[in-house]
């Protein structure tokens, strides 16, 4: 089975901190996997990371065949291109349509013929079930049909994984519901990594998957089955 991203004794940093030491983590082709715990025990830091926003200085870490400990800038473009990712806050471009919102990145990340960038929009968007929204401007549309343009943009470059950091969390439950069934058809059918960051315990309750639970400046896989303590909000 093809490992995406694989970690061994990393340091994950945010500014100058350590916030979680001796990282070894394992993501395979396919997998579901969550990363949980409460806020400010490292989970964006490790996103942060696995996408070369944050550096890599201490340990080893490769991500899509790219190394991330002294990965040049140069690089960093195109190891960013193996990955979709998605935000909690969508970050779509308000002046732009859909449409053009998903031809600004596939032009960004080196595609020239418009034929086939219209194409592969079409695609995406059937995927996420939003044909019919290309021509609409961002603010026209919902939250959860802004976060499902969010996946259709992640998906534009058929990506290894899809970095998913709270892509619920400013979405109703029944919203939430929808965007996590999609993201877990696109798991099974396309066999797309997906890596998530959670506060909620309803999703991996409902979706299972594997677990890393962030806490005491550590980051471990729940393995056993054990209870995992949400008493106090994450």
């Amino acid at each position: 089975m093809n490992t995406v991203i694989s970690f061994r004794d990393a340091f994950i940093i945010n500014g100058e901190n350590v916030v979680v030491n001796n990282l070894d983590m394992d993501v395979f082709q396919g997998d579901l996997v969550y990363i949980v715990g409460k806020v400010g025990t490292g989970k964006t830091s490790i996103i942060r990371t696995i996408i070369a926003e944050n550096k890599l200085e201490k340990g080893h870490g490769v991500v899509c065949g790219f190394t991330l400990e002294g990965i040049k800038a140069k690089d960093i473009p195109f190891l960013r291109r193996r990955l979709g990712v998605v935000f909690q806050d969508f970050q779509l471009l308000m002046d732009r349509s859909v449409h053009d919102n998903l031809e600004f990145v596939l032009k960004a990340t080196g595609w020239k013929d418009p034929g086939a960038m219209d194409t592969r929009i079409a695609e995406v968007l059937e995927a996420v079930g939003m044909q019919t929204k290309s021509h609409k401007m961002p603010h026209q549309l919902s939250g959860g049909e802004q976060q499902r343009i969010a996946i259709a943009r992640a998906l534009l470059n058929e990506p290894e994984v899809i970095i998913a950091d709270e892509p619920t969390g400013n979405l109703d439950n029944e919203t939430a519901d929808g965007i996590l069934s999609l993201l877990k058809k696109i798991n099974e059918q396309k066999g797309t990594a997906i890596v998530m960051v959670t506060h909620n315990r309803s999703i991996f309750e409902k979706y299972p998957g594997r677990v890393f639970v962030c806490k005491d400046e550590t980051c471990q896989e729940n393995k056993g089955g054990e209870v995992i303590d949400l008493s106090i909000s994450i």
